[in-house]
C-alpha cells in the first residue's frame, strides 16, 4: 500500500466528522421544511430523507459493525465496552428510523413528525460526540491494508 493509501485511512476520522455533519445539516433541513408548514412538501422532503441519506447511514451502521468494529476490538480490547453501547445505538437510531418513516406515510402531524425528528437528532448527537470523543485518535492512527470502505461503508 502507497503512502497515499495510508494517508487516506488516516484521513478516515475527518471522514467520520464529515458524516456527522452532513447528517445534522440534514435533520436542521428536514426541520425548516417541517416548520414551513407545508405538510406535503414535508413528507416528501422527509420522505426523500429517509430513504436516501437514511440507507447510507443504515449502511455506515452496518460496515461499522462488520468490518470497522471488530477490527478495533481486536487491535484494542479496551474499547469493547464503547463499541458495544455504539452498537447498542446503532439498534436505537434503526428503530427510530424506522419509526419516522411509519410516520412519514402514515397521517402523522406535523408535531408528531417533529416529535419523531427530535427523538432522532437527539441520539445522533449523543452518539457522534460520544463516537468521535471515544475513536477518533484511534482511527487517526489505523493503518490497516483495506479499502476504507469496507471498514466504514458509504459515508
Amino acid at each position: 500500500m502507497g503512502e497515499n493509501e495510508r494517508n487516506r485511512l488516516r484521513a478516515w476520522n475527518f471522514e467520520l466528522q464529515a458524516a456527522h455533519q452532513r447528517l445534522h445539516r440534514a435533520l436542521r433541513l428536514a426541520r425548516e421544511s417541517l416548520e414551513a408548514g407545508d405538510t406535503a412538501s414535508v413528507r416528501a422532503d422527509l420522505l426523500l430523507y429517509c430513504k436516501g441519506f437514511c440507507a447510507a447511514l443504515d449502511g455506515h451502521h452496518g460496515r461499522e459493525g462488520v468490518g470497522l468494529f471488530p477490527e478495533l476490538s481486536a487491535r484494542h480490547p479496551s474499547l469493547r465496552p464503547t463499541i458495544a453501547k455504539l452498537q447498542q445505538d446503532h439498534v436505537t437510531i434503526a428503530m427510530l428510523l424506522e419509526r419516522l418513516d411509519r410516520a412519514i406515510t402514515s397521517s402523522a402531524t406535523p408535531s408528531e413528525l417533529a416529535m419523531h425528528l427530535d427523538g432522532l437528532s437527539a441520539i445522533m448527537t449523543s452518539h457522534f460526540r460520544y463516537e468521535e470523543r471515544e475513536l477518533l485518535g484511534v482511527l487517526s492512527a489505523l493503518d490497516l491494508d483495506v479499502d476504507p470502505r469496507d471498514l466504514l461503508g458509504p459515508l
